[in-house]
């Protein structure tokens, strides 16, 4: 982790004395010899079942051989002594009961009337950054993997959620080799990048039979006279019984081409409903990314016979860009209802993808979930993505943007909140 290094002049020297002194004032200015602070973070996180959290500040400190004590002071209270060490002293300062919020560390030496060094930090909980991506079509072709391939280059810290189609398993046109080719691709990113494999379903006809079901081909989410590919089809026309066979085929098609049972799910066009989140958690699903901020869909607003922005306005009504997870109650998307809660922690889609939002506006909305760069009073999540089939550069580059501000804040540099995190993990951090 990057330190934080301080260069601050020793004013106001006594001699060593077995009494604390009045808390010292901040430091002053003065050309005497130096001090050397290293250790310090400007962040630090509270910890939860995912996260384990900064217990201490730790500090090394060097200075005049001549110095006695060294005394820390936080948030103008006395926090104890420093540790002499063979090359100087030695600071800790629990942080289990320090609050939320902006902090003030003083170090003074032999009492002296001015502080040496005045050091700032945070304490904050996780802002989780989910990145995902939905696999629309059976096939994503090579310059679109080598971009996420290059996302994780740019960005080392990202773990990213790939909502696989398993109609990439089921597709006539396929090769075996394509298909056995893309099902390594993602395995190797999940094995060497610490990615998660997820699902993703469109009901496309070709996959919907092979799971023993009959294939709708409307209602569309994007035509009028609906789609005989099955791929627009809105997912929640579906039954419950009927979705809890598709998921559980998709489960077994995985598994019989090497790749772990998901336990994350998105919905094609965001479009599920009470009883697709009811069958997901039957089938052993834990985290849910369907909830849609409908808004940012304007560009399918005008389009003859498309109802995907009303369809989702309607529905995930209440999702904005700060809508936070929760677990759904049976019966309802909507997180203020009452009643048995599913053991499915919904996640919405509240940054959306890049297909909708420009790098600018990503940042927009990150901002928003960090508000004035403060710290965080509960952990929040901010989810954002892409569509393999079709991550172009322009979409590269708006994501790239978006993330490049992002790893501005990481908690592992000391420099915000910000944790990468994968769909499934997240009911660690939002218990049931």
């Amino acid at each position: 982790m990057r330190s934080l290094l301080v260069w601050l002049s020793l004013v106001g020297c006594t001699s060593a004395s077995d009494r604390v002194g009045d808390v010292p004032s901040p430091p002053g200015k003065s050309d005497d010899s130096a001090f050397r602070v290293t250790g310090a973070k400007a962040w630090y996180l509270a910890g939860n079942a995912l996260t384990p959290g900064d217990r201490e500040v730790e500090l090394a400190i060097t200075g005049p051989a001549t110095t006695g004590v060294v005394d820390v002071w936080l948030d103008r209270q006395y926090a104890g002594r420093a540790d002499r060490t063979s090359d100087g002293f030695h600071a800790t300062v629990a942080l289990d009961e320090v609050a939320i919020g902006e902090h003030q560390i003083l170090l003074q030496a032999d009492e002296g009337e001015f502080a040496f060094a005045e050091l700032r930090f945070h304490k904050s909980h996780p802002l989780y950054v989910a990145v995902s991506n939905d696999w629309d079509d059976p096939d994503n072709d090579d310059p679109m993997l080598e971009r996420q391939e290059r996302l994780h280059a740019r960005h080392p810290e990202l773990v990213l959620t790939h909502f696989v189609g398993p109609y990439t398993f089921t597709d006539p046109a396929l090769s075996d080799a394509r298909k056995r080719y893309l099902a390594e691709w993602v395995s190797r990113l999940a094995r060497d990048e610490g990615d998660e494999i997820g699902l993703h379903v469109h009901p496309w006809c070709h996959f919907v039979r092979s799971a023993g079901v009959t294939c709708r081909t409307s209602p569309s989410f994007a035509y009028a006279t609906g789609d005989t590919s099955g791929y627009t089809v809105i997912l929640s026309s579906y039954t419950e019984a009927e979705l809890e066979q598709l998921f559980a085929h998709a489960r077994a098609l995985f598994v019989a081409n090497g790749l772990p049972a998901p336990t994350s799910f998105r919905a094609g066009g965001w479009t599920a409903e009470p009883h697709v989140l009811q069958a997901l958690a039957n089938e052993g699903h834990v985290a849910d990314s369907s909830g849609c901020n409908w808004s940012r869909l304007e560009e399918w607003q005008g389009h003859t016979g498309a109802v995907l922005y009303n369809w989702n306005r309607e529905h995930w009504s209440f999702v904005t860009e700060t809508t936070q997870p929760y677990y759904p109650v049976a019966g309802s998307l909507d997180p203020a209802a009452t009643g048995a809660r599913l053991p499915l922690l919904e996640v919405p889609d509240n940054g959306l993808l890049v297909d909708y939002v420009s790098g600018s506006e990503m940042i927009d909305m990150f901002g928003r979930n960090f508000p004035d760069g403060a710290a965080l009073t509960e952990p929040r999540v901010y989810a954002i993505g892409y569509h393999p089939p079709n991550f172009s550069e322009t979409y590269f580059s708006r994501i790239d943007q978006a993330l490049t501000e992002i790893d501005r804040h990481l908690a592992s540099a000391g420099d915000g909140p910000v944790i990468y995190a994968r769909m499934s993990d997240l009911p660690r951090v939002f218990g049931h």
